[in-house]
C-alpha cells in the first residue's frame, strides 16, 4: 500500500475515533481487550488432546456415584482429492515415565436428584483439590439432593431412575445418560463416539480437551438434538429467537448495541421445545453450539475442568419454576418502580431536575422516577458519589421536594475508577481493586473487587450515604469488563470471576438497598445466573432504529426465558436522538413491559417533540397508569412463580405449534397480548393462540390464527383473552396518588361467555386475589370478592 493511502486511512480512522462516541467499542471476533472468549476453538485445535467418555467403569446406585473411563484421541489429517480432512483417532500416551500417567483415565461421575423434575449430572476431567463449598449462583449456596423422589431399578445394560415426571437411564457401554419424560419420550441423551459412525463429519462426543499449551482442561458436554427441536434462552440474546443452528458465546460483554451477537446479560441456561431445560452451573466462559456445526449435536463447551449440569423436565412454566427454585426468584419491586422513569444523557444540575419535574406535571405526563445519569459529579462520568456542589446546591432538599410531588430519584454510577478520580488513592491503599499477576492493576482504571468483603463494605457505605440524603435507587451500570486475567480476592482468576462479576455487583447494590430502603431494586445492565434475584435489568445501549426495536423485544423475551421476571429498555432507543416516528411507536411498546424508562441522547422529554407526539405519548402513559392494578398483580404472580412479565406465547400455550414460531409479539402477563409496530405502518400480521381475543382499543373480536390487525389510537396492537376482567384504577400523575379502594373491572367477554376472572394485588396486600364476575343481563356482577372491605369494584362489560 502506498504511503499516501496509509496516511489517508490513518486520518479516516482517527476522525472516526474522535467523532463517533462508541468508535472504540468492542469489535467482535477481534483479539482485543475484553474480547469474548470462545472456548469452542480449543475443541477444534488439532494440537490438543481429547478424551472421549467411553464406558461406565463403576457405579453405586444408592449414592448415584461412579466413574467413567475415557479414551484418548488426537485429530489426524488425511488429504483426499485436494481436500484436507481432519478426524479424531485413538492416540497412545505421550507422557514419561509411562508408569505414572493413565492413557485411558477413569474419572468421577455422579447423578443427583434435586426434585422430581430436576436431575443433576456431574463429571470431572481430573482431581478437584479445591472444591467450591457454596455457589453464589444457587439461592441457598448448595443444591438439595432428594434421591427418595426417584425409584431405582436395574435394567439390561445399565441403571434406571424413575419419578412421576420422568425417567433417567444410565447405560454402561457405550456410556449414555438418557433423559425421558413421564410418557417415555426421550428428551435428550449424551452422545458417544459410536453415535457418529454413520457420518463423515468429525463430531466430538461427550468429552474433555487437554490443551497442549498448558495442560489445562475443559469439558465438552455433548447431547442430542432431535428433528424440529427448538432452543430458547441463553440470556438477553438479540440474535434470532430460536437458538437452534446458532453458536452462542456466554461471556458477559459490553455489547455496545443490541443488533450483534454479544451480550450484556448472558445466562448459562436454555430450554427446549421438547420439554426440558438445562442450567450449566459454571462461571467460566461457555460456548454452546446448538446444531450449528452438526445439526443433531448440542455441544456445550465449558471452560471449567468439570461439568455440572442441571436438567429440568416439563413444560416451559415447569422448567422456569424449577430453575428459579434453584437459582432464585425475583424479589417483588416497589409499586412506584412500575411507574414511568424520565431520563436522558444527562441532567446536569438541580435546576434541570426541578425543571423536568415541573414540566412533567405541567404537561400531565404521569411519572414516578427522575433519573440523573453521568453528570451529577464534579466531572461528567467521574464517579465519586458526591453531588457537584456548584450545580446541586442542596441535593437533599431537592430529593425531598421531588418525593413530596411523587418523584423518586435514581442515580447513575459504575464500579470503575479512573486515575484522576478522587477515590482512586483510597481504593488502592485499601486494596479494594482487582490486581494483576504482579500485584498492579490490569487496567489503568481501578476495578472494584466484589469478591472481597471489605470492598463490598466500603462500596455499600458510599451508597448508604446517598440513600440517607434521599436517593431511592441506583443505576448499576457497566460490570462487563472484570479483568479476565486479573487475580481476585477469592483466589481465582478472571477466567472464573469475570462472568460472576455482574452477579456480585448486582447483589452488593440490591442488598444495601434492601437494608436501607426496605425493598430490593436496582437498574442494572449486566447479569449472570442468579442476577434475577435482584431486579431489575434494562436492555443496554440500543440503536435508534426499527431493527433495534425488534431486536430489543427478542432480547427481552430471551432473558425472560432465562428466569428474569422484570426487564426494561430505553424507550425510543439510546444512541442518538430518537426519530419521532420511531419514538412514537416505541413508546407503547415500552409501556407494555414490566418497567418503562425513556433514556438516551437528548431530547427525550415528550414536550420537546411535536404537539401530536406529546399527546400520543400522554395517551400511552395514561393507559399504563390506568392498567396499574393489572400490572402490579401480574408482577407479584410472576415473581412468585419465576415467570417473565413479558412472555413468549409458548409459555402460556406450549401445546400450540404456532406459538413456538413467533418472536415479534408477546404476552404481557397472562392475559394481554401485545404486538408492537416495528415499521411505520398502521396494521400488522398478528398470531393469536387458541380461543377468542378482543382488541383492547377497538373492541373488535378475533378468533385464533393469523390476522391482519389495525392498531388503535395508540400505535400498538393489544388484545385481551376472552373471559378476562382487567382491573383498572383512576388516573393519577404518580402511583403515590392512586386510590386503590375503588377499582373498575373491565370485562372482556364475547356474547357466549358467562363469567370472567380478575387478579388483584393491593400495595399493602400479602397475596394475589382472584375476583370473579358473572354475567347478569347487560353487565357482569362481582360474585366473589375476597377484598371486600378493602376495595370496591365497578364492572364494565367491554363489547
Amino acid at each position: 500500500m502506498k504511503k499516501s493511502h496509509l496516511k489517508t486511512l490513518f486520518s479516516i480512522c482517527v476522525f472516526a475515533l474522535l467523532t463517533v462516541p462508541n468508535a472504540s467499542a468492542q469489535i467482535q471476533n477481534a483479539d482485543v481487550l475484553n474480547a469474548p472468549i470462545d472456548i469452542s476453538k480449543d475443541f477444534q485445535n488439532y494440537l490438543n488432546t481429547f478424551y472421549f467418555a467411553d464406558e461406565l467403569a463403576s457405579f453405586d446406585p444408592a449414592t448415584g456415584k461412579g466413574t467413567i473411563k475415557y479414551l484418548r484421541y488426537n485429530y489426524k489429517t488425511r488429504q483426499a482429492f485436494n481436500n484436507m480432512m481432519m478426524k479424531p483417532d485413538v492416540e497412545k500416551a505421550n507422557e514419561f515415565p509411562t508408569t505414572e500417567y493413565a492413557e485411558s483415565p477413569v474419572l468421577p461421575f455422579e447423578i443427583q436428584f434435586v426434585s422430581d423434575r430436576t436431575v443433576r449430572i456431574k463429571t470431572t476431567s481430573g482431581p478437584q483439590f479445591h472444591p467450591q463449598k457454596e455457589s453464589l449462583m444457587l439461592v441457598d449456596g448448595v443444591a438439595p439432593n432428594h434421591p427418595e423422589l426417584w425409584k431405582y431399578s436395574k435394567i439390561e445394560g445399565g441403571h434406571s431412575y424413575t419419578s412421576k415426571h420422568g425417567r433417567v437411564e444410565i447405560l454402561t457401554k457405550p456410556w449414555h445418560v438418557k433423559i425421558y419424560d413421564e410418557k417415555g419420550k426421550m428428551l435428550t441423551s449424551t452422545l458417544h463416539d459410536t453415535d457418529f459412525k454413520n457420518t463423515y463429519t468429525p463430531t466430538l462426543p461427550f468429552s474433555y480437551v487437554r490443551r497442549n499449551s498448558d495442560y489445562s482442561r475443559s469439558m465438552g458436554a455433548a447431547f442430542s438434538l432431535e428433528p424440529d427441536e427448538k432452543i430458547f434462552g441463553c440470556g438477553e440474546s438479540f440474535t434470532q429467537f430460536n437458538k437452534r443452528g446458532q453458536k452462542v458465546v456466554l461471556w458477559t460483554d459490553d455489547a455496545n448495541g443490541i443488533q450483534n451477537e454479544t451480550m450484556y446479560k448472558p445466562i448459562p441456561f436454555y430450554m427446549s421445545s421438547r420439554g426440558y431445560g438445562v442450567f450449566m452451573h459454571h462461571s467460566t466462559p461457555i460456548t454452546v453450539d446448538f446444531g450449528k456445526y452438526f445439526s443433531s449435536a448440542n455441544e456445550m463447551y465449558i471452560g471449567d475442568d468439570e461439568a455440572d449440569l442441571f436438567f429440568f423436565i416439563g413444560e416451559p412454566k415447569d422448567v422456569l419454576d424449577q430453575y428459579t427454585n434453584l437459582t432464585g426468584k425475583a424479589a417483588m419491586p416497589p409499586l412506584w418502580s412500575f411507574g414511568f422513569w424520565m431520563s436522558r444523557i444527562t441532567y446536569f444540575s438541580e435546576k434541570e431536575g426541578r425543571d423536568v419535574a415541573r414540566d412533567l406535571r405541567k404537561y400531565k405526563i404521569p411519572t414516578d422516577v427522575i433519573h440523573f445519569d453521568t453528570g451529577w459529579f464534579d466531572v461528567d462520568w467521574r464517579n465519586n458519589y458526591e453531588f457537584a456542589k456548584s450545580r446541586f446546591p442542596d441535593a437533599t432538599k431537592m430529593m425531598s421536594d421531588l418525593k413530596k410531588d411523587g418523584f423518586q430519584v435514581c442515580l447513575w454510577q459504575l464500579p470503575y475508577f479512573t486515575p484522576k478520580n478522587t477515590l482512586f488513592p483510597e481504593i488502592m491503599e485499601k486494596n479494594l481493586a482487582v490486581r494483576d499477576r504482579k500485584g498492579n492493576l490490569p487496567y489503568e482504571d481501578a476495578v472494584l473487587d466484589f469478591s472481597n468483603p471489605e470492598t463490598i463494605s466500603w462500596y455499600q457505605g458510599k451508597l448508604k450515604k446517598l440513600f440517607d440524603e434521599g436517593v431511592a435507587v441506583f443505576k448499576v451500570d457497566f460490570g462487563e469488563a472484570a479483568p479476565p486475567d486479573g487475580i481476585y480476592h477469592s483466589g481465582r482468576t478472571g477466567f472464573y470471576e469475570h462472568n460472576l462479576y455482574p452477579l456480585r455487583y448486582n447483589k452488593a447494590v440490591a442488598e444495601i438497598t434492601q437494608k436501607e430502603k426496605g425493598y430490593t431494586l436496582i437498574w442494572a445492565r449486566s447479569t449472570w445466573a442468579g442476577s434475577q434475584r435482584y431486579p431489575l435489568h434494562w436492555g443496554g445501549d440500543s440503536e435508534t432504529s426499527n431493527g433495534a426495536m425488534s431486536a430489543e423485544l427478542r432480547g427481552g423475551l430471551s432473558l425472560g426465558l432465562s428466569g428474569f421476571s422484570f426487564w426494561s429498555h430505553d424507550v425510543g432507543g439510546f444512541a442518538t436522538k430518537s426519530p419521532e416516528n420511531i419514538y412514537r411507536r416505541w413508546t407503547p411498546f415500552g409501556m407494555f413491559t414490566s418497567h418503562v424508562r425513556s433514556h438516551g441522547e437528548p431530547p427525550r422529554e415528550p414536550w420537546l417533540y411535536s404537539k401530536e407526539f406529546l399527546e400520543g405519548f400522554r395517551k400511552a402513559d395514561n393507559m399504563r397508569y390506568e392498567l396499574m392494578p393489572y400490572i402490579y398483580a401480574q408482577a407479584k404472580e410472576s415473581s412468585q412463580k419465576g415467570l417473565p412479565m413479558m412472555r413468549a406465547l409458548f409459555v402460556e400455550y406450549p401445546n400450540d405449534p404456532g406459538a413456538w414460531l413467533v418472536d415479534n409479539q408477546y404476552l404481557f402477563g397472562s392475559s394481554i397480548l401485545v404486538a408492537p409496530l416495528f415499521e411505520e405502518v398502521e396494521e400488522r400480521d398478528v398470531y393469536l393462540p387458541e380461543g377468542t381475543w378482543i382488541d383492547y382499543q377497538t373492541k373488535k373480536v378475533y378468533q385464533s390464527g393469523w390476522h391482519k390487525i389495525k392498531a388503535g389510537e395508540v400505535p400498538i396492537v393489544v388484545l385481551i383473552k376472552d373471559g378476562t376482567a382487567i382491573p383498572h384504577i383512576g388516573l393519577a400523575q404518580s402511583t403515590k396518588d392512586m386510590d386503590w379502594s375503588k377499582l373498575t373491572l373491565k370485562v372482556y367477554a364475547s356474547d357466549k361467555t358467562t363469567s370472567a376472572t380478575a387478579k388483584v394485588f393491593l400495595p399493602e396486600g400479602d397475596a394475589v386475589q382472584e375476583i370473579k364476575v358473572t354475567k347478569n343481563g347487560n353487565n357482569f356482577d362481582v360474585t366473589a370478592n375476597p377484598l371486600n372491605g378493602k376495595t370496591t369494584f365497578k364492572t364494565e362489560w367491554i363489547k
